[in-house]
């Protein structure tokens, strides 16, 4: 298989984009396990990223998959998200992707983005990530459509994806509103996608994320030549 994903451990975590009102994004995690990837996916609904560090009660529902193992969904507000520092040290990925975007947007507390809290948000997370030492991959978020339920518009999402891309490191940043023009992509209520537009999304990503994945192989076996 002529893919640099063929053979690596992925680890995935997301929002209502993964998992959540009874719905599992299968488009991406099977696209990546066609790459020959062993791909481990959750997602919590209406998650940020310090959920996925002291995980909380779940609102609006989780899910996870494994390989090509059925999807195991939940919506019992009892049970608890998960934690990525325990998600690591389980699974032990090659790479980690992590999709949460629109939650950080607020969209509809207006059209300012709070930016000191997103800062702390995603700065909690990386915390993490960084103690690891594992290669990581965020994921941000698509146009979706206007004048929703949840109040999206094109301007803020560019705003807070224009942000995330700064402020990620040492995850590599993949922009997804550079795979389509505004509104192109056909939602379910301004913010999630239709199942075709899901499969399109991940069409996109995987390319994305074969292309980091070469990249981290070319530097890989560049550092060890230069530590012989």
């Amino acid at each position: 298989m002529n893919t640099a994903l063929a053979g690596l451990v992925l680890l995935v975590i997301g929002d209502s984009h993964i998992a959540g009102d009874g719905r599992f994004n299968n488009s991406l995690h099977e696209a990546l396990v066609d790459q020959g990837a062993t791909v481990h996916t959750f997602g919590v609904c209406g998650s940020v990223p310090s959920n996925w560090m002291i995980p909380s009660h779940i609102v609006c529902g989780r899910g996870e998959r494994h390989n090509r193992d059925p999807v195991q969904l939940s919506m019992n507000q009892t049970l608890l998200g998960w934690s990525l520092p325990a998600l690591i040290s389980n699974y032990h990925p090659n790479i980690v992707l992590i999709e949460l975007g629109d939650n950080l947007g607020q969209y509809s507390l207006g059209t300012s983005l709070s930016r000191d809290w997103i800062t702390t948000e995603v700065n909690e997370l990386l915390l993490a990530v960084r103690s690891t030492n594992v290669p990581c991959v965020w994921i941000g978020p698509t146009w979706g459509t206007e004048n929703g339920p949840y109040n999206k518009t094109f301007a803020k999402v560019k705003g807070l994806s224009d942000m995330l891309s700064q402020i990620v490191a040492p995850c590599h940043y993949v922009d997804s509103l550079a795979f389509s023009q505004p509104g192109e992509w056909r939602t379910l209520d301004g913010v999630h996608l239709t199942s075709a537009s899901n499969q399109l999304w991940a069409k996109d990503l995987v390319k994305s994320i074969d292309h980091i994945a070469l990249m981290l192989t070319h530097r890989s076996v560049a550092v060890s030549v230069l530590e012989k």
